[in-house]
């Protein structure tokens, strides 16, 4: 429970002691939107490394190399905690917005700093909504920032159990023609959701596929683009499951 009070305290003070932070990056972005989004991106990526070193995890990162420098790129990984987003984030190389709950828009401070940090809210329970937020996503791309979305819907609870994927997500990248970069997470829900409330002590691996191009894909398999990744992130989750 220490690393769970450690963890909530340090969340609660940093976005309490940010906020006039904030009020210069709203600021910093009216005249320097390129200077805002490297601002808040090493702000969040140190908040991050600071939770991740309270909550004692431990991360093995494979396959960093096929992440393309030069441009945005859609990431898709399987979905296993809350410390998947916070994983993940810390390894970005540039601007990345995560496509995240409607309900997240209801939390103070914290919402301010997802959309600093060009996140996107979707609501699965209105199609015509969550089609705007896909369209949104893929001006995101085309304007240089990479997206992350987690394509089961939400997070699965049952161990090497994997949720469909929703197809939709991939728009993203057939409509603004950025790469595809499968994300497979290995262990991530021992860090707390396997046994709540307490936070534990983890070695978590993640892996980065090769990108995969729609533009290269003929027709079948841009149909199935969603049970190729899928595929794929299954085959690096398996082959990891003896590194954690």
């Amino acid at each position: 429970m220490i690393r769970l009070i450690l963890v909530a305290a340090f969340v609660i003070l940093f976005l309490i002691f940010s906020i006039p932070i904030l009020i210069f990056e709203y600021f910093l972005g009216k005249y320097n939107m390129t200077a805002k989004d490297k601002s808040s991106l090493a702000i969040v990526n140190w908040a991050f490394r600071c939770v991740l070193f309270l909550s004692g995890v431990s991360v093995t990162v494979l396959g960093e190399e096929n992440v393309p420098r030069d441009v945005p790129v859609l990431y898709i990984g399987n979905h296993r905690s809350y410390f998947d987003i916070v994983m993940t984030y810390v390894r970005v190389p540039r601007s990345t917005g995560y496509i995240a709950k409607i309900d997240m828009l209801k939390v103070p401070l914290l919402s301010s700093w997802m959309k600093n940090l060009h996140c996107l809210f979707l609501d699965r329970k209105d199609i015509k909504q969550g089609m705007k937020t896909i369209l949104a996503a893929v001006e995101k791309v085309k304007s240089g920032v990479s997206i992350c979305i987690f394509p089961e819907g939400s997070r699965s609870t049952e161990p090497d159990v994997f949720l469909p994927f929703h197809g939709g997500s991939f728009k993203i990248a057939e409509k603004s023609d950025c790469p595809i970069i499968p994300i497979s997470i290995n262990n991530a829900d021992q860090v707390w959701e396997a046994h709540l409330p307490a936070i534990r002590k983890t070695h978590v691996v993640i892996e980065y596929g090769e990108p995969i191009y729609m533009k290269d894909l003929d027709k079948e398999q841009r149909r199935h683009i969603d049970d190729m990744v899928l595929s794929v992130i299954k085959e690096m989750y398996f082959k990891n499951k003896n590194l954690v």
